[in-house]
Protein backbone atom coordinates (compact mmCIF):
# COMPACT_ATOMS: atom_id res chain seq x y z
CA UNK A 1 0.00 0.00 0.00
CA UNK A 2 1.05 3.82 -1.01
CA UNK A 3 1.14 6.73 1.18
CA UNK A 4 0.94 9.58 0.18
CA UNK A 5 2.24 12.71 1.71
CA UNK A 6 0.17 15.15 2.65
CA UNK A 7 1.01 18.92 2.31
CA UNK A 8 2.71 20.15 5.50
CA UNK A 9 2.76 16.82 7.20
CA UNK A 10 5.14 14.92 7.82
CA UNK A 11 5.03 11.09 7.40
CA UNK A 12 6.08 10.08 10.94
CA UNK A 13 3.74 12.89 11.91
CA UNK A 14 0.45 11.39 9.69
CA UNK A 15 1.55 7.77 10.90
CA UNK A 16 1.08 9.56 14.38
CA UNK A 17 -2.04 10.48 13.45
CA UNK A 18 -3.47 6.93 11.85
CA UNK A 19 -2.03 5.31 15.11
CA UNK A 20 -3.97 7.29 17.63
CA UNK A 21 -7.33 6.97 15.54
CA UNK A 22 -6.41 2.90 14.60
CA UNK A 23 -6.42 2.49 19.12
CA UNK A 24 -9.50 4.82 19.54
CA UNK A 25 -11.46 2.67 16.80
CA UNK A 26 -10.19 -0.63 18.43
CA UNK A 27 -10.82 0.83 21.76
CA UNK A 28 -14.81 1.44 20.46
CA UNK A 29 -15.57 -1.42 19.03
CA UNK A 30 -14.19 -3.19 22.09
CA UNK A 31 -17.12 -1.78 23.97
CA UNK A 32 -19.63 -1.71 21.46
CA UNK A 33 -18.89 -6.01 21.50
CA UNK A 34 -18.90 -6.23 25.28
CA UNK A 35 -22.27 -3.81 25.95
CA UNK A 36 -24.01 -6.06 22.83
CA UNK A 37 -22.13 -9.39 24.38
CA UNK A 38 -24.11 -8.58 28.05
CA UNK A 39 -26.87 -8.14 26.48
CA UNK A 40 -27.85 -10.77 23.87
CA UNK A 41 -25.31 -13.80 24.35
CA UNK A 42 -25.22 -13.89 28.63
CA UNK A 43 -28.04 -15.47 30.41
CA UNK A 44 -31.45 -13.17 30.82
CA UNK A 45 -30.87 -10.97 34.25
CA UNK A 46 -34.31 -10.08 35.33
CA UNK A 47 -33.39 -6.42 36.39
CA UNK A 48 -31.64 -6.17 33.21
CA UNK A 49 -35.01 -6.72 31.51
CA UNK A 50 -36.85 -4.56 33.77
CA UNK A 51 -34.48 -1.81 32.63
CA UNK A 52 -35.08 -1.97 28.94
CA UNK A 53 -38.42 -3.92 28.23
CA UNK A 54 -40.31 -1.52 30.63
CA UNK A 55 -39.27 1.45 28.21
CA UNK A 56 -39.10 -0.44 24.64
CA UNK A 57 -41.74 -3.94 24.55
CA UNK A 58 -43.89 -3.81 27.49
CA UNK A 59 -45.57 -0.19 28.54
CA UNK A 60 -47.11 -0.69 32.12
CA UNK A 61 -50.64 -1.71 32.09
CA UNK A 62 -52.63 -1.59 35.62
CA UNK A 63 -56.06 -3.39 36.38
CA UNK A 64 -57.46 -1.96 40.15
CA UNK A 65 -60.51 -3.94 40.87
CA UNK A 66 -63.38 -6.61 39.89
CA UNK A 67 -64.84 -3.10 39.87
CA UNK A 68 -63.45 -2.38 36.39
CA UNK A 69 -64.40 -5.21 34.87
CA UNK A 70 -67.69 -3.49 33.58
CA UNK A 71 -65.37 -0.94 32.03
CA UNK A 72 -63.61 -3.68 30.47
CA UNK A 73 -66.33 -4.94 29.22
CA UNK A 74 -67.84 -1.99 27.94
CA UNK A 75 -64.48 -1.96 26.00
CA UNK A 76 -65.05 -4.86 24.57
CA UNK A 77 -67.96 -4.36 23.45
CA UNK A 78 -66.65 -1.04 21.68
CA UNK A 79 -63.75 -2.98 19.93
CA UNK A 80 -66.08 -5.45 18.58
CA UNK A 81 -68.26 -2.86 17.21
CA UNK A 82 -65.81 -0.49 15.56
CA UNK A 83 -64.96 -3.86 13.73
CA UNK A 84 -68.07 -4.70 12.37
CA UNK A 85 -68.48 -1.07 11.28
CA UNK A 86 -65.26 -0.67 9.46
CA UNK A 87 -65.62 -4.16 7.65
CA UNK A 88 -69.16 -2.97 6.64
CA UNK A 89 -67.55 0.10 5.63
CA UNK A 90 -65.38 -1.65 3.06
CA UNK A 91 -68.17 -4.28 1.62
CA UNK A 92 -67.32 -7.31 4.34
CA UNK A 93 -69.91 -10.05 5.55
CA UNK A 94 -70.40 -8.91 9.37
CA UNK A 95 -70.47 -12.27 11.01
CA UNK A 96 -70.77 -13.20 15.09
CA UNK A 97 -70.96 -16.55 16.96
CA UNK A 98 -73.17 -15.02 19.66
CA UNK A 99 -74.91 -12.68 17.71
CA UNK A 100 -76.49 -13.88 14.56
CA UNK A 101 -79.81 -11.65 14.44
CA UNK A 102 -80.52 -7.88 14.64
CA UNK A 103 -80.86 -6.03 17.91
CA UNK A 104 -79.55 -9.22 20.27
CA UNK A 105 -77.41 -9.06 23.25
CA UNK A 106 -74.03 -10.13 22.45
CA UNK A 107 -73.57 -10.46 26.22
CA UNK A 108 -72.90 -13.72 27.92
CA UNK A 109 -76.06 -15.51 29.16
CA UNK A 110 -74.95 -18.85 31.10
CA UNK A 111 -78.42 -19.82 31.16
CA UNK A 112 -79.19 -19.42 27.57
CA UNK A 113 -75.37 -21.43 27.64
CA UNK A 114 -76.96 -24.08 29.75
CA UNK A 115 -79.88 -24.67 27.79
CA UNK A 116 -77.93 -25.35 25.20
CA UNK A 117 -76.04 -28.18 26.36
CA UNK A 118 -77.08 -31.65 24.97
CA UNK A 119 -76.09 -33.29 28.15
CA UNK A 120 -76.49 -31.69 32.09
CA UNK A 121 -73.01 -30.42 32.92
CA UNK A 122 -72.28 -33.54 35.53
CA UNK A 123 -74.02 -36.23 33.45
CA UNK A 124 -77.46 -38.21 33.76
CA UNK A 125 -77.29 -38.56 37.88
CA UNK A 126 -74.12 -37.62 37.60
CA UNK A 127 -72.62 -39.44 36.07
CA UNK A 128 -72.95 -42.47 37.99
CA UNK A 129 -71.78 -45.53 36.48
CA UNK A 130 -73.59 -48.79 36.21
CA UNK A 131 -70.72 -51.28 36.28
CA UNK A 132 -69.62 -51.89 40.37
CA UNK A 133 -66.04 -52.08 39.80
CA UNK A 134 -66.10 -48.49 38.27
CA UNK A 135 -67.93 -47.21 40.71
CA UNK A 136 -65.46 -48.96 43.37
CA UNK A 137 -62.68 -47.03 41.37
CA UNK A 138 -64.36 -44.07 41.22
CA UNK A 139 -65.18 -44.18 45.35
CA UNK A 140 -61.66 -44.57 45.78
CA UNK A 141 -60.20 -41.45 44.10
CA UNK A 142 -62.77 -39.52 45.47
CA UNK A 143 -61.20 -40.64 48.98
CA UNK A 144 -58.30 -40.11 47.68
CA UNK A 145 -59.18 -36.22 46.56
CA UNK A 146 -60.55 -35.86 50.14
CA UNK A 147 -58.31 -36.85 51.97
CA UNK A 148 -55.28 -34.74 49.99
CA UNK A 149 -57.96 -31.78 50.38
CA UNK A 150 -58.41 -32.47 54.29
CA UNK A 151 -54.76 -32.25 54.87
CA UNK A 152 -53.90 -29.10 52.79
CA UNK A 153 -56.94 -27.36 54.85
CA UNK A 154 -55.59 -28.17 57.68
CA UNK A 155 -51.86 -27.38 56.70
CA UNK A 156 -51.95 -25.31 54.56
CA UNK A 157 -54.70 -23.54 53.71
CA UNK A 158 -55.15 -20.19 51.64
CA UNK A 159 -51.27 -21.36 50.57
CA UNK A 160 -50.23 -22.25 47.01
CA UNK A 161 -49.44 -25.24 47.89
CA UNK A 162 -48.95 -27.99 50.84
CA UNK A 163 -45.44 -29.08 51.59
CA UNK A 164 -46.22 -33.28 52.77
CA UNK A 165 -43.04 -33.87 54.77
CA UNK A 166 -43.20 -30.58 56.66
CA UNK A 167 -46.92 -30.37 57.07
CA UNK A 168 -46.34 -26.56 55.78
CA UNK A 169 -48.16 -24.47 53.32
CA UNK A 170 -45.50 -23.26 50.56
CA UNK A 171 -46.28 -19.80 48.62
CA UNK A 172 -43.15 -20.05 46.26
CA UNK A 173 -42.69 -17.80 43.35
CA UNK A 174 -44.54 -19.02 40.30
CA UNK A 175 -47.58 -16.88 40.74
CA UNK A 176 -46.78 -12.82 41.11
CA UNK A 177 -48.08 -12.93 44.84
CA UNK A 178 -51.38 -14.74 44.56
CA UNK A 179 -52.32 -17.00 46.93
CA UNK A 180 -54.69 -20.04 47.15
CA UNK A 181 -53.66 -21.89 44.07
CA UNK A 182 -54.90 -25.42 45.24
CA UNK A 183 -58.26 -23.93 46.14
CA UNK A 184 -58.24 -22.42 42.73
CA UNK A 185 -57.52 -25.17 40.87
CA UNK A 186 -59.86 -27.54 42.71
CA UNK A 187 -62.91 -25.88 42.40
CA UNK A 188 -63.94 -27.98 39.54
CA UNK A 189 -63.13 -31.14 41.05
CA UNK A 190 -64.69 -31.00 43.99
CA UNK A 191 -68.06 -29.77 42.24
CA UNK A 192 -67.84 -32.80 40.10
CA UNK A 193 -67.33 -35.02 42.94
CA UNK A 194 -70.07 -33.81 45.13
CA UNK A 195 -68.26 -32.64 47.71
CA UNK A 196 -70.53 -30.13 48.25
CA UNK A 197 -69.20 -29.15 51.79
CA UNK A 198 -65.63 -29.01 50.26
CA UNK A 199 -66.52 -26.84 47.30
CA UNK A 200 -68.20 -24.50 49.38
CA UNK A 201 -65.35 -23.74 51.82
CA UNK A 202 -63.17 -23.46 48.79
CA UNK A 203 -66.14 -20.82 46.65
CA UNK A 204 -66.22 -18.87 50.51
CA UNK A 205 -62.59 -18.73 49.90
CA UNK A 206 -62.07 -17.17 46.60
CA UNK A 207 -64.97 -14.40 46.81
CA UNK A 208 -63.64 -12.99 50.52
CA UNK A 209 -59.58 -13.75 49.84
CA UNK A 210 -58.30 -14.19 46.56
CA UNK A 211 -56.89 -10.77 45.97
CA UNK A 212 -55.72 -10.05 42.18
CA UNK A 213 -53.92 -6.85 43.37
CA UNK A 214 -50.69 -8.58 43.22
CA UNK A 215 -47.34 -6.49 41.83
CA UNK A 216 -45.08 -9.68 41.84
CA UNK A 217 -43.55 -11.59 39.14
CA UNK A 218 -45.80 -14.56 37.70
CA UNK A 219 -45.23 -17.95 35.19
CA UNK A 220 -47.86 -16.91 32.45
CA UNK A 221 -48.11 -20.06 32.12
CA UNK A 222 -49.08 -21.83 35.53
CA UNK A 223 -51.44 -18.58 36.11
CA UNK A 224 -53.05 -19.16 32.96
CA UNK A 225 -53.79 -23.14 33.89
CA UNK A 226 -54.52 -22.84 37.32
CA UNK A 227 -56.19 -19.47 38.50
CA UNK A 228 -57.44 -18.52 34.83
CA UNK A 229 -58.32 -22.35 33.91
CA UNK A 230 -59.72 -23.20 37.85
CA UNK A 231 -62.01 -20.22 37.34
CA UNK A 232 -63.61 -20.43 34.19
CA UNK A 233 -63.87 -24.00 34.41
CA UNK A 234 -65.94 -23.20 38.05
CA UNK A 235 -67.94 -20.42 36.42
CA UNK A 236 -69.14 -23.01 33.57
CA UNK A 237 -69.96 -25.61 36.16
CA UNK A 238 -71.83 -23.17 38.28
CA UNK A 239 -73.03 -19.82 36.96
CA UNK A 240 -71.36 -18.27 39.80
CA UNK A 241 -71.04 -14.82 38.33
CA UNK A 242 -68.34 -13.98 40.99
CA UNK A 243 -65.61 -16.37 39.11
CA UNK A 244 -66.62 -14.90 36.26
CA UNK A 245 -65.67 -11.39 37.70
CA UNK A 246 -62.54 -12.61 38.83
CA UNK A 247 -61.12 -14.05 35.76
CA UNK A 248 -62.23 -11.44 33.61
CA UNK A 249 -60.22 -8.80 35.85
CA UNK A 250 -57.16 -11.74 35.62
CA UNK A 251 -57.10 -11.73 31.86
CA UNK A 252 -56.45 -8.64 31.23
CA UNK A 253 -53.61 -8.76 33.53
CA UNK A 254 -52.05 -11.16 31.60
CA UNK A 255 -52.47 -9.32 27.95
CA UNK A 256 -49.59 -7.30 28.71
CA UNK A 257 -47.09 -10.33 28.06
CA UNK A 258 -48.15 -10.81 24.35
CA UNK A 259 -46.28 -7.30 23.80
CA UNK A 260 -43.51 -8.57 21.47
CA UNK A 261 -42.55 -8.14 18.10
CA UNK A 262 -44.32 -10.90 17.18
CA UNK A 263 -46.69 -11.68 19.53
CA UNK A 264 -45.06 -14.70 20.88
CA UNK A 265 -45.46 -13.77 24.74
CA UNK A 266 -42.74 -13.64 27.41
CA UNK A 267 -42.79 -16.68 29.94
CA UNK A 268 -42.42 -14.10 33.20
CA UNK A 269 -45.12 -11.31 33.71
CA UNK A 270 -45.20 -8.66 36.64
CA UNK A 271 -48.74 -8.52 37.45
CA UNK A 272 -48.91 -5.54 38.47
CA UNK A 273 -46.95 -3.44 36.07
CA UNK A 274 -47.32 -5.38 32.92
CA UNK A 275 -44.00 -5.53 32.70
CA UNK A 276 -42.88 -9.34 30.86
CA UNK A 277 -39.46 -11.04 30.40
CA UNK A 278 -38.07 -14.50 29.51
CA UNK A 279 -36.99 -16.68 31.95
CA UNK A 280 -33.20 -16.41 32.88
CA UNK A 281 -33.15 -20.47 32.17
CA UNK A 282 -34.43 -20.23 28.59
CA UNK A 283 -31.64 -20.27 25.86
CA UNK A 284 -31.31 -17.28 24.10
CA UNK A 285 -33.97 -15.60 25.77
CA UNK A 286 -36.60 -17.50 24.29
CA UNK A 287 -40.26 -18.45 24.80
CA UNK A 288 -40.73 -22.14 25.76
CA UNK A 289 -43.34 -23.98 23.11
CA UNK A 290 -45.50 -25.49 26.64
CA UNK A 291 -45.88 -22.01 27.60
CA UNK A 292 -47.35 -19.95 25.11
CA UNK A 293 -48.69 -23.47 23.24
CA UNK A 294 -51.27 -23.31 26.74
CA UNK A 295 -53.15 -20.82 26.97
CA UNK A 296 -55.40 -21.20 23.55
CA UNK A 297 -58.44 -23.29 25.67
CA UNK A 298 -58.54 -20.17 28.00
CA UNK A 299 -58.73 -17.61 25.80
CA UNK A 300 -60.81 -18.33 23.67
CA UNK A 301 -63.72 -18.46 26.16
CA UNK A 302 -62.07 -15.25 27.75
CA UNK A 303 -63.44 -13.95 24.95
CA UNK A 304 -66.03 -15.50 25.04
CA UNK A 305 -67.14 -13.99 28.18
CA UNK A 306 -65.96 -11.08 27.71
CA UNK A 307 -67.09 -10.03 24.66
CA UNK A 308 -63.72 -9.07 23.82
CA UNK A 309 -62.28 -10.72 20.65
CA UNK A 310 -58.57 -10.10 21.87
CA UNK A 311 -57.78 -12.87 23.49
CA UNK A 312 -58.85 -15.19 20.47
CA UNK A 313 -56.70 -12.70 18.20
CA UNK A 314 -53.47 -13.09 20.69
CA UNK A 315 -53.56 -17.08 20.80
CA UNK A 316 -54.63 -17.32 16.73
CA UNK A 317 -51.61 -15.14 16.23
CA UNK A 318 -49.03 -17.82 17.85
CA UNK A 319 -50.81 -20.21 15.24
CA UNK A 320 -50.42 -18.28 12.31
CA UNK A 321 -46.45 -17.62 13.14
CA UNK A 322 -46.30 -21.49 14.13
CA UNK A 323 -47.19 -22.40 10.66
CA UNK A 324 -45.64 -19.87 8.68
CA UNK A 325 -41.91 -21.12 9.87
CA UNK A 326 -40.68 -23.96 9.03
CA UNK A 327 -40.48 -26.80 11.18
CA UNK A 328 -37.42 -29.43 10.96
CA UNK A 329 -38.99 -32.91 9.69
CA UNK A 330 -42.62 -31.39 11.25
CA UNK A 331 -41.31 -31.24 14.46
CA UNK A 332 -41.98 -28.55 16.82
CA UNK A 333 -38.45 -27.27 18.93
CA UNK A 334 -39.37 -26.34 22.38
CA UNK A 335 -37.32 -23.08 22.53
CA UNK A 336 -38.87 -19.80 19.94
CA UNK A 337 -37.44 -16.11 19.78
CA UNK A 338 -40.38 -14.10 20.74
CA UNK A 339 -38.51 -11.17 19.05
CA UNK A 340 -37.20 -13.01 16.07
CA UNK A 341 -40.08 -15.46 15.31
CA UNK A 342 -37.45 -18.52 14.80
CA UNK A 343 -36.60 -21.39 16.78
CA UNK A 344 -33.55 -20.74 18.88
CA UNK A 345 -32.24 -24.55 19.29
CA UNK A 346 -33.63 -27.91 17.95
CA UNK A 347 -34.38 -29.38 21.15
CA UNK A 348 -37.70 -31.34 20.92
CA UNK A 349 -39.19 -33.53 23.60
CA UNK A 350 -43.14 -34.46 23.62
CA UNK A 351 -42.33 -33.99 27.63
CA UNK A 352 -41.41 -31.11 29.64
CA UNK A 353 -41.08 -27.82 27.83
CA UNK A 354 -43.28 -29.22 24.60
CA UNK A 355 -46.07 -31.73 26.22
CA UNK A 356 -49.28 -29.50 26.48
CA UNK A 357 -48.70 -27.51 23.36
CA UNK A 358 -49.83 -31.28 21.64
CA UNK A 359 -52.48 -31.71 24.39
CA UNK A 360 -54.09 -28.15 23.87
CA UNK A 361 -54.48 -28.44 19.74
CA UNK A 362 -56.25 -32.23 20.05
CA UNK A 363 -58.33 -30.20 22.76
CA UNK A 364 -58.87 -27.10 20.80
CA UNK A 365 -60.59 -28.85 17.93
CA UNK A 366 -62.72 -31.02 20.39
CA UNK A 367 -63.90 -28.05 21.86
CA UNK A 368 -64.91 -26.28 19.17
CA UNK A 369 -67.31 -28.75 18.44
CA UNK A 370 -64.75 -30.20 16.27
CA UNK A 371 -65.14 -27.10 14.20
CA UNK A 372 -61.72 -25.82 14.65
CA UNK A 373 -60.05 -27.62 11.49
CA UNK A 374 -56.86 -25.86 11.43
CA UNK A 375 -55.82 -27.36 15.34
CA UNK A 376 -56.67 -30.67 13.80
CA UNK A 377 -54.78 -30.37 11.09
CA UNK A 378 -51.92 -29.04 13.37
CA UNK A 379 -52.72 -32.23 16.00
CA UNK A 380 -52.34 -34.85 13.22
CA UNK A 381 -49.08 -33.58 11.14
CA UNK A 382 -47.41 -33.21 14.86
CA UNK A 383 -48.38 -36.52 15.39
CA UNK A 384 -47.47 -37.88 12.36
CA UNK A 385 -43.81 -36.28 12.95
CA UNK A 386 -43.70 -37.68 15.79
CA UNK A 387 -44.18 -41.56 15.26
CA UNK A 388 -41.98 -40.89 12.39
CA UNK A 389 -38.93 -39.49 14.04
CA UNK A 390 -39.78 -40.03 18.06
CA UNK A 391 -41.55 -43.07 18.71
CA UNK A 392 -39.25 -46.12 19.51
CA UNK A 393 -39.32 -49.22 20.98
CA UNK A 394 -36.05 -50.66 24.15
CA UNK A 395 -34.73 -54.08 23.54
CA UNK A 396 -37.06 -55.26 25.98
CA UNK A 397 -40.29 -54.30 23.85
CA UNK A 398 -41.43 -51.20 25.58
CA UNK A 399 -42.54 -48.31 23.36
CA UNK A 400 -41.16 -44.78 24.36
CA UNK A 401 -40.92 -41.22 22.44
CA UNK A 402 -37.28 -40.11 22.51
CA UNK A 403 -36.31 -36.89 22.74
CA UNK A 404 -34.34 -35.25 19.72
CA UNK A 405 -31.64 -32.63 19.49
CA UNK A 406 -30.54 -30.98 16.13
CA UNK A 407 -31.10 -34.66 13.67
CA UNK A 408 -29.54 -36.98 16.70
CA UNK A 409 -31.85 -39.56 19.03
CA UNK A 410 -31.84 -38.80 22.90
CA UNK A 411 -33.23 -41.95 23.89
CA UNK A 412 -34.83 -41.10 27.23
CA UNK A 413 -38.51 -40.37 28.10
CA UNK A 414 -39.14 -38.23 30.36
CA UNK A 415 -42.28 -39.25 33.31
CA UNK A 416 -43.91 -35.75 31.96
CA UNK A 417 -44.49 -37.46 28.38
CA UNK A 418 -47.06 -39.99 30.01
CA UNK A 419 -49.48 -37.74 29.53
CA UNK A 420 -49.30 -38.89 25.92
CA UNK A 421 -50.93 -42.02 25.77
CA UNK A 422 -54.50 -40.50 27.49
CA UNK A 423 -53.66 -37.25 24.57
CA UNK A 424 -53.35 -40.01 21.65
CA UNK A 425 -56.48 -41.58 22.92
CA UNK A 426 -59.06 -38.84 22.88
CA UNK A 427 -57.73 -38.21 19.05
CA UNK A 428 -57.97 -41.77 17.64
CA UNK A 429 -62.10 -41.13 17.11
CA UNK A 430 -60.93 -38.55 15.07
CA UNK A 431 -57.87 -39.52 12.67
CA UNK A 432 -58.07 -41.46 9.49
CA UNK A 433 -60.20 -44.27 9.87
CA UNK A 434 -57.45 -46.94 8.93
CA UNK A 435 -54.79 -45.38 11.41
CA UNK A 436 -57.76 -45.29 14.84
CA UNK A 437 -57.25 -48.61 16.00
CA UNK A 438 -53.32 -47.68 15.31
CA UNK A 439 -53.72 -45.25 17.75
CA UNK A 440 -55.59 -46.84 20.37
CA UNK A 441 -52.92 -49.65 20.38
CA UNK A 442 -49.85 -47.00 20.34
CA UNK A 443 -51.98 -44.94 23.31
CA UNK A 444 -51.53 -48.24 25.01
CA UNK A 445 -48.45 -49.71 24.34
CA UNK A 446 -46.89 -46.00 25.56
CA UNK A 447 -49.32 -46.32 28.92
CA UNK A 448 -47.76 -49.52 29.44
CA UNK A 449 -44.48 -48.40 29.63
CA UNK A 450 -45.25 -45.66 31.64
CA UNK A 451 -46.54 -48.60 34.00
CA UNK A 452 -44.14 -50.63 33.86
CA UNK A 453 -41.68 -47.41 34.89
CA UNK A 454 -43.31 -46.38 37.77
CA UNK A 455 -43.55 -50.01 39.32
CA UNK A 456 -40.31 -50.85 38.66
CA UNK A 457 -39.31 -47.50 40.29
CA UNK A 458 -40.98 -48.63 43.56
CA UNK A 459 -38.16 -51.44 43.74
CA UNK A 460 -35.41 -49.40 43.50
Amino acid sequence: MVFRKLPGVSASGMGLRLSQKFVFLLFLSGLVTLCFGALFFLPDSVRLKRIFLSKTESQPVTVGSENDVREHLKKGDMMLSRSKTESASKGEKVTSSSNQGANTDTSFDYNKFKKCLLKPPLGIEHGKPSDPQTLQRREKVKEMMKFAWDNYKSFAWGKNELRPLTRNGHIGNMFGGLRGASIVDSLDTLYIMGLMDEYNDAKEWVETSLDLNSNGEASLFEVNIRYVGGLLSAYYLTGEEMFKRKVMVLGEKLLPAFNTPTGIPRGVINLGSGTSWSWGWASAGSSILAEFGTLHLEFVHLSELSNNGIYTEKVMNIRKLLNKIEKPHGLYPNFLSPVSGNWVQHHVSIGGLGDSFYEYLIKSYLMSDKTDEEAKKMYYSALEAIEANLVQKSPGGLTYMAEWRGGILDHKMGHLACFSGGMVVIGADDGAPEKRQHYLDLAAEITHTCHESYSRSEHL
